[in-house]
């Protein structure tokens, strides 16, 4: 009867998480009939009885639980016990030895209970098979503010904005497999509901989930139903349903004429790296790690950007030599340049002398762009981000934005390259709308009247 009933559960693939503080039955109510369909509970073996008891009233709504274990306990003993207390999977959140993880999976192996590794970014199993793969590492996205209320500016001139974007990219091209940020908010913190939809729209434009995780006073509100937290819920649900529904749209492919390789060893782990500084100028970028690179990579791109190039093999050098044959462009680091790395496991953005060096390629990668349209151009949008994707053929683009201002942007630009007769904007509010296109010197402009938080632009 457990069997059947796991089995009836949405597959891993389809799970949308949130760190659940309460092992009562009744905070089912406030998840049952949303989005979220797995909730995360840590593992406490003295409150074994009452986990138990949650996740068969969980199971009975459709949805899974996970049991949440950390370096300070016998993991494969909490495995065998998460197992026991019939929960969907385990949660190894930390730094494990590959010993104790392999323990772990023999503790799991004969049962259908999944496993997830929230590890950090440099341990992550990127060539692995599991459908899952996360980290507890990632920055908590928003405005950088001075404390005079001004906002930073970053390398790019534009106020810069704290993303988990380009890491998200970088991961994502490695392979097709679920990508999970368990960062949790800042410490002694009231976050209001803005950020938290902020964080969902960070991860979410770039295809990966934010694991939802409330600071104590939202998560007292919230099982209290405080009728405010409530409305804030209601509005968190709402954005993941708006990516949820906009996941038929990860099959599409990174658009846009701009490539950039680059590895691990590379710095691609990193924030605030080269990938976000083109993505804060709205220039569509494609990575490509270095053992992906292949001339069919590279189809449509007219420009590269050869990160560490005495990282490559010489076959890999060979396919950009080739690409410039072809009177493409290729930048690559100046002789002797260092590429920024991550100094330890705990290092995820880079250090000031780290993007002082970063600056040195950054002005040759503005100067090679200039104000060429590389597959699209905004305008209005110095404190958004976008990601640009497009069907095989081109003839489907979608230009998703993300809003971190706190207000309504209005007046938004899109030029396209391509000529689309049809365009249509999708908001969180369900309210989609058809927009008109027109020609201009870049082939297709669409404008947008006003953006919250995120929306999505598919235009045909």
């Amino acid at each position: 009867m457990y069997l059947a009933l796991l089995l009836a559960l949405a597959l891993p693939a389809d799970w949308v998480p949130v760190r659940w503080k309460s092992a009562e039955p009744k905070s089912l109510g406030i998840v049952a009939g949303t989005p979220v369909n797995c909730l995360l509970l840590e593992w406490k073996e003295a409150d074994r009885d009452a986990i138990a008891a949650f996740a068969a009233a969980a199971r009975e709504k459709g949805i899974v639980t996970l049991g949440v274990v950390t370096p300070a306990a016998d993991a494969a003993q909490a495995a065998r016990a998460i197992v026991n207390a019939k929960l969907s999977g385990v949660v190894l959140e930390g730094e494990f030895p590959e010993a104790a993880i392999e323990k772990v999976k023999d503790s799991l192996s004969g049962s259908e209970a999944a496993l997830v590794e929230l590890t950090s970014r440099r341990r992550m199993k990127l060539n692995g098979t599991s459908p899952i793969i996360g980290t507890y590492q990632a920055v908590w996205p928003g405005i950088q503010i001075y404390e005079d209320g001004h906002a930073k500016a970053g390398p790019t001139g534009s106020p810069w904005i704290d993303t988990n974007a380009g890491f998200i990219r970088s991961v994502r091209a490695y392979g097709n497999f679920e990508l999970w940020l368990g960062n949790q908010p800042p410490e002694n913190t009231v976050v209001t509901g803005e950020r938290y939809l902020q964080a969902i729209a960070d991860a979410g434009i770039v295809g990966a989930r934010w694991v939802l995780a409330f600071d104590r006073d939202f998560n007292q509100r919230l099982l209290a139903r405080e009728e405010k937290a409530i409305k804030d819920w209601e509005a968190i649900c709402r954005h993941l349903k708006f990516f949820e529904e906009g996941r038929v749209w990860r099959s599409l492919s990174p658009h846009g004429q701009l490539a950039v390789v680059q590895d691990v060893s590379s710095g691609a782990l990193l924030s605030g790296g080269i990938l976000d500084m083109i993505a804060a100028k709205h220039t569509p970028v494609r990575p490509i790690p270095s053992h992906k690179l292949r001339p069919e990579a590279l189809k449509g791109a007219t420009m590269a950007v050869n990160v560490d190039n005495e990282a490559l093999r010489p076959e890999e050098r060979q396919v950009l030599r080739t690409f410039t044959r072809a009177g493409n462009t290729v930048l690559t680091g100046p002789p002797g340049w260092k590429a920024p790395t991550a100094a330890g496991e705990e290092q995820i953005t880079l250090e000031k002398e780290e993007l002082e060096r970063l600056n040195d390629i950054w002005r040759d990668v503005q100067a090679m762009i200039g104000r060429k349209n590389l597959g699209a151009r905004l305008f209005n949008v110095s404190s958004m981000l976008s990601n640009v994707v497009a069907s095989e053929d081109g003839k489907r683009v979608v230009v998703q934005l993300v809003n971190y201002s706190g207000y309504p942007i209005e007046a938004i630009a899109v030029h396209l390259i391509g000529d689309f007769k049809r365009a249509r904007l999708y908001t969180p509010d369900g309210q989609s709308r058809d927009l008109q296109t027109y020609k201009n010197e870049e082939n297709t402009g669409v404008d947008i009247d006003s953006v919250g938080v995120c929306a999505a632009l598919l235009v045909e």
